[in-house]
């Protein structure tokens, strides 16, 4: 594969890890970049009805998309897998929807579910599939009280497993940040060394997508939506 790879996890659920999803692909697609996006698992959605992947189209614009698995309910990928009675997703499932992005794409972006030790499936989680896929890392978290320790707890787990982390997504900063907020964005980048790369607005994900694509490239500032980065790899 030559196109870029990059996961997009999260310190867990709910933390804006689609609209981030969104807000890369639109700031790549402002800088000339062909963009594809690859959600593994979508859990909690009925055959047939939109999903994450949709609301990444509906925001970004002209992106290519793959989901090679879904599950109704709203759970895990192993777990709804298993009480589904489905299928698990595999890991060539995956590497093959990605691949197939990579052939016309630029960039390819994954999005995790959960964050990276949720099993995707009994041997497979967000963190295998980054390993396989020789991908960047972006990790998404929440400002607020409490996200030090997720963030670190994260960061720590992907260099421990011998990969590196390209960048930390604030999902939502709120008009009026509290106390809280204010400093963790400070100590976020100190106590993790990984830079802020972006920082979503909290509410983004409700704009027209006319303003979203417009005010996107404002709001990420990571060098893997540009043309000039260089390829994936894995990092010490």
């Amino acid at each position: 594969m030559t196109a870029r790879i990059v996961v997009v996890t999260g310190t867990g659920t709910d933390v804006g890890k689609t609209i981030a999803v969104a807000a890369l692909a639109a700031s790549a697609r402002a800088n000339g970049l062909c963009v594809g996006v690859c959600k593994p698992a979508q859990t909690g959605i009925a055959p047939g009805e939109p999903g994450d992947l949709a609301v990444v189209t509906a925001l970004a614009g002209d992106v290519s998309t793959r989901e090679p698995a879904r599950y109704p309910e709203p759970l895990a990928p192993e777990t709804a897998a298993r009480r589904a009675g489905l299928a698990y997703v595999t890991l060539d499932d995956v590497h093959s929807a990605v691949s197939d992005l990579a052939q016309t794409c630029d960039l390819v972006i994954v999005e995790g579910a959960g964050g990276v030790l949720v099993r995707l499936a009994p041997d497979l989680t967000v963190l295998d599939l980054a390993r396989d896929l020789g991908a960047q890392i972006l990790v998404v978290t929440d400002p607020g009280l409490g996200t030090l320790n997720h963030t670190e707890l994260t960061v720590r787990e992907i260099r421990r497993a011998g990969l590196g982390v390209d960048g930390l997504i604030i999902g939502a900063w709120p008009p009026q940040p509290d106390l809280a907020m204010t400093c963790n964005r400070d100590d976020l980048q100190r106590l993790t060394g990984v830079p802020i790369v972006a920082t979503l607005p909290a509410g983004a994900g409700s704009l027209d997508p006319a303003a979203f694509q417009i005010n996107a490239p404002t709001w990420v500032r990571s060098p893997i939506t540009s043309p000039t980065t260089s390829q994936p790899g894995v990092h010490p």
